[in-house]
């Protein structure tokens, strides 16, 4: 006897997907869904752009390879996604992909084949780019601490690389989650997957923003946001990106001998923290537990010395070995004859 339950169609899924199975039954963050919301927003504008399927009309077997490979270089090649953020993309769909058969397999197996056959992409891994200290003490004067976005900026600038904080984590930070003592100040993070993590500030950086909070008259407002844009009490990274931005560019053309990386963002600031600390002598082991990674792994590729510490580290070791083995050329003993696509 044939079934007469309709199975169910590609926007029905996705609504229970991204409303209910990825935040109450995955547990999944807020950044996290709003991630997967923007994959799938993308997704029914590259639709209805380049084929004309408006939103109400998608169906899974309109999802087959060409679909989803064309999507995936659309968002490289019109939208100048790089390709990490390409692979993230490719997640969420794959993630929506196993959610849907699970649900409907006759109506979700050409979804599923066709992210099955399209890879994830291999990106060439660029150096990490980091702030020297000089450039960090421009950074610090550059703003206007006469103007109050000029002091809010100061003040982040300061308590970003006292912390190594996430540029989200920025946005959410409230004044409950500071506590000011006489000897040591704390600050609570809250990360990626809503992990939270305790760490000291700096008294330098601790004292800068108590006379900020103290400015702004909020220091006892505790469900206040400490950094706000001029339109929204909750700032978003955007506005931080272009705050970094501002600075960077105008420290460049102050100094155009500093600044030469060609990308900066929020994020340099922390790969600076994790960079400095290890050169500081600060255990990596430390070092993941202040930036809040769960693998040590992580923490590795954040934690890169500068070339600066890199050059000094092989003069002493020069100056240590060199100078006690012998230097007089020996002629290399050769005992077979070496094939000449070896030699």
């Amino acid at each position: 006897m044939r079934s007469n339950i309709k199975p169910p169609e590609f926007m029905d899924l996705l609504e229970t997907f991204l409303t209910e199975y990825m935040p109450f039954s995955k547990g999944l963050s807020k950044n996290t869904v709003k991630t997967y919301k923007f994959t799938f927003r993308l997704l029914l504008n590259y639709l209805y752009e380049t084929k004309g399927i408006d939103a109400d009309n998608i169906r899974f077997s309109h999802l087959d390879f060409d679909m989803i490979n064309g999507y995936l270089l659309w968002l490289e090649n019109e939208r100048n996604c790089s390709v990490a953020t390409r692979n993230i993309r490719h997640t969420a769909l794959s993630a929506f992909a196993q959610y849907a058969q699970n649900r409907s397999i006759d109506a979700a197996m050409t979804f599923m084949n066709a992210i099955k056959r399209v890879p994830v992409k291999t990106a060439a891994e660029a150096p990490r780019t980091t702030f020297t200290l000089e450039e960090l003490k421009i950074l610090f004067k550059l703003p206007d601490t006469g103007r109050e976005t000029g002091l809010r900026d100061k003040v982040m600038l300061n308590f970003m690389y006292a912390s190594g904080a996430r540029a989200q984590e920025i946005c959410d930070l409230t004044v409950r989650d500071i506590q000011f003592r006489d000897d040591i100040t704390k600050a609570t993070l809250c990360g990626k997957g809503d992990k939270t993590r305790r760490i000291n500030i700096a008294k330098p950086a601790a004292d800068l923003l108590k006379e900020y909070l103290n400015h702004r008259g909020i220091l006892n407002d505790l469900n206040r946001h400490i950094f706000s844009s001029q339109t929204h009490e909750h700032m978003t990274t955007s506005c931080i990106a272009v705050i970094y931005k501002k600075y960077v560019e105008l420290g460049k053309e102050r100094h155009p001998n500093m600044f030469r990386e060609k990308h900066y963002s929020p994020h340099t600031m922390r790969h600076t923290t994790a960079t400095h600390m290890l050169e500081a002598g600060v255990p990596l082991m430390v070092i993941k537990n202040i930036l809040g990674h769960v693998s040590i792994t992580t923490t590795e590729r954040y934690a890169v010395l500068s070339q600066a510490t890199v050059n000094k580290h092989i003069r002493d070791w020069n100056a240590k070995w060199f100078s006690q083995v012998e230097t007089e050329l020996t002629p290399e003993v050769q005992t077979s004859k070496l094939p000449s696509f070896l030699a």
